[in-house]
């Protein structure tokens, strides 16, 4: 199935490594051209030449105001237009009520929600009909996950943002998609598990509850979230997309 991606450029973020590499890595082998960004400059340019191809890595914090403007301009400076971007960062600090401190929320907020917020009002002032914008969020946007409060309080809130500006931005033919892991072989996820004590009780446990029975892989994420952000999908919009196994059980 030819997904149309050839030649279409996209901006991923946080894509050193974990969902947004895997969906950087997608599109490119698909024929995009990708600017993944990350914070570390290093780690972002050892990205760019592992994955190869038309792919351009550029030091980025999402909570940064400036960012999201220096993207897009960058993304029709170098390739000459912009169809799409994914917004993707690292979860934010687990904890219960009484473990997460303001600052972690205040941080957590100008990356996850204010900095997603502001990528996606640039993206679509410079996108065209055509023109995709997506969400990396949480199965918490469904229901809390034990020990992620903050993750529990922000995701929801983003995809009713993402849902909003699927309304708004239809009219104009751009879509808008939210992707939403659960238990995905990610260095995140490792680490959350870890936190049990016995990283690998916790993780026979929640395979347990996973009708495949297993952690899903970056590159299975990273499928989806491609053929989401590709015009093969062009008929997608306002939905939030589980990529579980079957982990939530409802509809």
């Amino acid at each position: 199935m030819d997904l149309g991606l050839k030649d279409r450029v996209y901006i991923v973020t946080g894509a050193t490594r974990g969902l947004g590499n895997a969906t950087a890595r997608a599109l490119a082998a698909d024929g995009a051209k990708v600017i993944i960004t990350g914070r570390d400059e290093k780690s972002v340019e050892e990205a760019a030449a592992e994955l190869g191809g038309d792919v351009l890595g550029l030091a980025a914090d999402n909570a940064d105001p400036s960012a999201a403007q220096r993207l897009v301009d960058t993304a029709r400076e170098r390739f000459g237009r912009l169809d799409g971007v994914l917004v993707s960062v690292g979860g934010p600090a687990p904890g219960f009520l009484a473990d997460n401190t303001d600052d972690q929320w205040q941080t957590a907020f100008e990356t996850v929600f204010l900095g997603a917020v502001r990528l996606a009002r640039t993206a679509a002032a410079a996108l065209g009909e055509g023109g995709v914008i997506g969400f990396v969020l949480s199965g918490s946007v469904h229901e809390p996950i034990a020990g992620l409060t903050i993750s529990n309080g922000l995701r929801p809130g983003l995809a009713g943002f993402a849902k909003s500006l699927a309304d708004e931005l239809g009219p104009r033919g751009i879509r808008v998609v939210g992707v939403l892991p659960a238990r995905i072989d990610t260095d995140r996820v490792r680490e959350l598990d870890a936190l049990s004590g016995d990283a690998e009780a916790a993780r026979t446990a929640n395979e347990a509850r996973i009708p495949l029975r297993r952690y899903g892989t970056p590159e299975e994420f990273g499928k989806t979230a491609a053929f989401l952000l590709s015009p093969a999908a062009s008929y997608l919009t306002g939905l939030m997309v589980p990529v579980d196994g079957g982990y939530r059980h409802g509809f």
